[in-house]
């Protein structure tokens, strides 16, 4: 019903045109490829693959795609993560007409922009002094667990050290290693190491 409401609101409008939409996350990074709109409207909450997951598949063939989500989770883990898969705006879906039409050409035009209660959240957050702990918002694909122990990597420290600092077997371990690696796209831990130093982890003592 969503879908059919900013189709008709759309078609509408002389300036922009509806090409196509899609009922889950796989078949959305499909159709994008197929017909690399301008822009693409995005939810979060989909099946057969999640708006966040979808949103870093589409930029990574298609870069230049302008992806604006519109959603109606407003918590700061969703917002976050919806920028880091590189997602240009964020709206709640009680957005009005004007504000979402507005979105769709900041996006198109390669603008960040955010909805009133999201840019307030925003601004609230980063106007707080942030905790020296590892930021448990970096790399939202990882686990607590895998967090945890790429931020030991980026230490120093090899696989049998961790395997006795956090109490597990040299197996499980070498299984989150691998899950860290190819969650990463990274070929090996080097490379690992430099993804997490610049992200600011690896300071573990």
């Amino acid at each position: 019903m969503f879908r059919n409401g900013l189709h008709l609101l759309l078609d509408s409008l002389p300036q922009m045109k509806w090409v196509g939409e899609a009922g889950d996350g796989q078949s959305a990074t499909m159709l994008a490829l197929e017909l690399q709109p301008d822009v693409i409207l995005m939810d979060i909450q989909l099946p057969e693959m999640n708006g966040i997951d979808a949103t870093r598949q589409i930029l990574r063939d298609s870069p230049h795609i302008g992806i604006l989500m519109v959603t109606m989770y407003e918590d700061d883990d969703m917002v976050f993560s919806a920028m880091q898969a590189g997602a240009r705006g964020y709206l709640l879906k009680g957005s009005d007409q004007d504000e979402i039409i507005r979105a769709i050409q900041a996006v198109s035009e390669g603008e960040a922009i955010f909805s009133a209660s999201i840019a307030r959240r925003l601004v609230s957050y980063f106007g707080k002094p942030q905790p020296s702990a590892v930021p448990t918002l970096l790399f939202p694909e990882l686990t607590e667990r895998e967090r945890e122990i790429l931020d030991l990597i980026a230490s120093g420290y090899n696989n049998t050290e961790i395997a006795e600092r956090l109490v597990l077997s040299g197996k499980t371990v070498r299984n989150h290693v691998s899950n860290v690696l190819s969650k990463l796209q990274v070929s090996d831990r080097a490379h690992a190491i430099i993804r997490a130093r610049e992200a600011g982890l690896g300071t573990i003592k």
